[in-house]
């Protein structure tokens, strides 16, 4: 495996990315084509509008599968974090970092994340500015 940096850090899984996102998108049209053209249909606009709701459940599933295992992954990356600073500099994260910019901060080496963190509070640097202003990237492989 390559070693992770900024350029190469986001995770896409082909499988769930590549393949399920479009099939969901080719059925939710195909469907809809279907229930167009049953509509004068009586017999099969019951059919056709069905598999419209299913599909739009599907792909609202889809949406909320990685939604909330990121939600609990941000918020053990936060806790994790807060640990992490505490260990290095005696006290808790600074409240005013969002959790984008905590986020971000994962990937600092322990030599320059107090002060990353600290500058990062203070100026509101945007989380994309911290992961490229860091110097010694952190590799964070376990990411969902």
């Amino acid at each position: 495996m390559a070693t992770q940096n900024y350029s190469n850090h986001s995770r896409i899984v082909p499988l769930f990315h590549g393949v399920l996102a479009p099939m969901l998108l080719l059925t939710l049209i195909g469907s809809i084509v279907n229930l167009v053209k049953s509509w004068d249909d009586h017999q099969r606009i019951y059919s056709a509008s069905l598999i419209v709701v299913l599909t739009i459940a599907a792909l609202m599933l889809w949406v909320f599968c990685r939604v909330f295992s990121l939600k609990a992954q941000d918020r053990a990356i936060r806790a994790e974090e807060n640990l992490r600073h505490f260990a290095i500099a005696g006290k808790l994260l600074d409240p005013r970092l969002t959790i984008q910019q905590i986020i971000a901060l994962r990937f600092a080496s322990d030599a320059e994340f107090v002060a990353l963190a600290k500058k990062s509070a203070d100026e509101g640097t945007a989380p994309k500015d911290i992961k490229m202003s860091i110097k010694n990237w952190r590799p964070d492989t376990y990411r969902v």
